[in-house]
């Protein structure tokens, strides 16, 4: 497979361009090109000779759009296929203070919660830094007429964290001032708890905001419903999340999913207020997506905010998320495992 072009910093493409024997101003020039998501065919104030040089080893454009489906909100879920013919998800996000594109960080996901369509098969692979910049890169020229984006969610398939080294990479790319330069304030990272990698992470000078994939106050409950609780107790993550605080001065989020009579009763607003004393954190409550694999139900709508105000007259900081995207399959992987199961069924007739 080849290297993508925007798999490349600064200072590597100015390697690069030595490297073929080009003049430095040659970096910025690719580097333009990259941002915009061009083809080849656009780098037309580079030499041919040098274009066919490229071409041979790095591609311009490592992912290519299979479908896309727009909700009725105006959330567009983009269905990319890479250069391997594996198959990712990406969500363009339209909100009145801006537009946010969720990517994608793996093919597939390996963390095995019950309640996720991604990792319905488990993970493939992991996608590199400029596999998940591309994303953003497509859907910024794909929207440019409305603004393009303004925010980076690392939400969309996968464990950020389990794949640490291409997303701190796509971390710095994608906050480049010469890149897309947003800023660590509007990117994103949802994790479902890896606390020696939230720490390492901060250790690294990184300061976006942080989400914690929370969904139980307990580790009895998390341990239903996320794998990863059996490796890690709740109360190390919130250690970690403290930390990630004392060294970057960022809230961090809690995401949690509702899910009808089983994390949102009376008892889970006492332990959830146990548990989240003394961090500087938000609950963001998430209604519950029901996905092909999975039984449970979400509460209706008056319970999710019942709930919600129960934790606010408690003293912990909460909302109910606004749902995007629910009316095209918006859930993580449910585009991706339609497609392919579809696909499959025609190689089958």
């Amino acid at each position: 497979m080849k290297t993508p072009l925007c798999d490349l910093n600064t200072d590597e493409l100015a390697e690069l361009v030595s490297r073929f024997g080009q003049p430095k101003y040659r970096a910025k020039q690719i580097l333009r090109h990259v941002t915009a998501y061009d083809s080849f065919e656009d780098y037309t104030d580079l030499p041919k000779s040098f274009i066919a040089e490229l071409s041979e080893k790095y591609s311009a454009q490592p992912l290519t759009e299979e479908t896309r489906v727009t909700a009725s909100d105006g959330a567009v879920r983009y269905l990319f296929k890479t250069e391997s013919g594996d198959f990712i998800e990406s969500v363009y996000l339209p909100h009145d203070y801006g537009n946010s594109v969720c990517v994608s960080c793996q093919v597939g996901c390996g963390m095995g919660c019950v309640f996720c369509a991604s990792g319905k098969h488990g993970l493939v692979r992991n996608l590199s830094a400029g596999e998940i910049l591309a994303q953003a890169l497509y859907i910024a020229r794909d929207k440019k007429d409305v603004g393009g984006i303004n925010k980076i969610v690392m939400m969309g398939s996968g464990e950020p964290l389990a794949n640490y080294d291409n997303t701190l990479k796509f971390i710095k790319l994608v906050n480049a001032p010469d890149g897309l330069n947003i800023g660590m304030r509007s990117i994103s990272v949802s994790t479902c708890g890896l606390p020696e990698n939230i720490i390492r992470l901060a250790n690294d000078g990184i300061s976006c905001t942080l989400s914690l994939s929370l969904h139980a106050a307990t580790d009895i409950k998390r341990k239903q419903i996320m794998r990863v609780a059996n490796t890690y107790s709740v109360r190390e993550l919130i250690s970690a999340l403290g930390t990630y605080f004392d060294k970057t001065g960022r809230r961090v989020i809690l995401e949690y999913i509702l899910i009808g009579g089983f994390n949102d009763t009376k008892q889970d607003v006492t332990e959830l207020r146990q548990l989240l004393k003394g961090l500087c954190c938000h609950v963001n409550l998430i209604p519950l997506n029901p996905t092909d694999n999975y039984n449970m139900k979400p509460p209706t709508k008056k319970q999710a905010y019942a709930f919600c105000e129960q934790l606010k007259a408690v003293g912990v900081s909460a909302s109910v998320r606004r749902s995007m995207g629910s009316d095209v399959a918006g859930a993580c992987g449910q585009l991706k495992n339609r497609t392919v199961e579809a696909k499959a069924r025609n190689k089958r007739t």
